[in-house]
Order: C-alpha cells, then structure tokens, then sequence
C-alpha cells in the first residue's frame, strides 16, 4: 500500500510540475509556485494533525504520536520554504536599467 501511494504522490507531483510549466512557460513565477507549496504544505500539515486527534481520541497513541510527528516535519519544511527568498519579477522594463541606458538625455 505505501508503495501504491508513492507512486500516486510522484505522478501529482509530475502532473503538477508539468501543469506549471506549460500554464507559465519561460515566464515561471517562482514566488507563485512558492505560494502554491506553502499553500499544500499547510493544508497537509492540518490533515495530519487532524489524523493524529482522531487516533489520539480512538486510543491509538502510537498511530497520534506518528500523525504528529508527519506534522511537524511538514511545519519544518512549511518554515524551510517560507525562508527562500525569491525575487519579485520585474513588472516593466524601468528606465532605471543600466543595461538599456543608451546614455542619452530625454525632455
């Protein structure tokens, strides 16, 4: 059974990579793929608490202390990616840019 599921988390994770890079293509928004995992990540975190409540309240204390501890490695790993700096995309060419600067003066 675990094999079956890790086969079933590898396929989504593909599909999705493959969905991201067909929707976005060279213009890939890493800050929005960002947002998208911590979005997952805390969703996951939340359903693996509430696993570990529900085996907590049947009795089975070695079922919860497994949720739990699913748990607060996916918080780790929520404060891992929350701590990557990903710069914002620049919106427009600025004329701020000294790349484009042809050093010439406009009225």
């Amino acid at each position: 059974m675990t094999q079956l599921h890790d086969l079933r988390l590898r396929l989504l994770v593909q599909q999705e990579s493959e969905r991201i890079a067909a929707n976005q293509g060279a213009d890939l928004d890493l800050s929005v793929v960002q947002a998208r995992c911590l979005c997952w990540l805390a969703l996951l975190a939340e359903a693996h608490e509430d696993q570990a409540s529900d085996a907590e309240k049947r009795g089975d204390v070695e079922q919860a202390m497994g949720w739990f501890a699913d748990s607060m490695r996916l918080r780790d790993v929520i404060g891992v990616v929350s701590s990557i700096e990903i710069p914002l995309p620049v919106v427009c060419g600025c004329d701020d840019d000294p790349e484009h600067d042809d050093g010439s003066m406009t009225a």
